[in-house]
């Protein structure tokens, strides 16, 4: 074999050896065992915002509410009654009037509270669905499938964390009943083979009959 052909052969040796490191290294780590990762699905469960969280959107609701059990009473009262002048009478030099006030009133506070609603932790079986409020409309909605996390932080005291594969970090929206969502996270940690900071212990967490295993 000529010199030429001694460097291709090297070369082409060279290139087989680092496609076999680059596709080795896109197997599942060997600390979870293969198959292992999807054989555990916990049931469908959604965590909802604190009630502090809530309570403007409520404290709304209820003017609201208040504003349209006023409007209608000084519907239904007699003519010659403080009420009735005030909200019937007096009600064409507005401009804007007492019935069409309280409809408005209304529907903003009812989309207030929806939207308040809207924040939370939604687990399903293949992952985490994440939702924040960062625009005046909709929510951002992220989902995250179990095979992506790399670890589960529960010792945290403002919120869940979750370290992910490539590196980076989710800090999961703050919700009412933080106990059965880190419950929850921490049996799945323990079933998936997936590192968990923090936590109760096996021994201490809740039976659930709705959780599957697949074959």
């Amino acid at each position: 074999m000529s010199q030429r052909g001694t460097v291709r052969f090297r070369k082409e040796v060279g290139y087989e050896m680092m496609f076999a490191a680059l596709s080795s290294s896109d197997v599942a780590r060997p600390s979870r065992p293969p198959g292992f990762d999807m054989a555990y699905r916990p049931a469908e469960s959604v965590y909802g915002p604190p009630i502090l969280a809530r309570l403007p959107s409520l404290i709304y609701l209820v003017i609201a509410a208040a504003a349209v059990s006023f409007v209608i009473a000084g519907e239904m009262a007699p003519t010659n009654t403080w009420l009735h002048i005030y909200v019937v009478e007096k009600d064409v030099h507005r401009v804007l009037g007492a019935r069409m006030f309280a409809t408005l009133l209304s529907v903003s506070a009812l989309a207030a509270f929806a939207r308040s609603s809207m924040r939370g932790v939604r687990v399903r079986r293949d992952g985490i669905e994440c939702r924040e409020i960062l625009t005046l409309i909709w929510p951002r909605v992220r989902r995250i499938r179990w095979a992506q996390i790399d670890r589960i932080i529960l010792d945290q005291k403002a919120t869940i964390v979750l370290d992910l594969w490539d590196g980076s970090r989710e800090d999961l929206p703050i919700v009412g009943d933080r106990k059965a969502l880190s419950a929850v996270l921490e049996k799945v940690g323990h079933a998936r083979a997936i590192p968990v900071r923090g936590g109760v212990g096996l021994d201490e967490l809740p039976e659930s009959e709705d959780e599957i295993f697949d074959d």
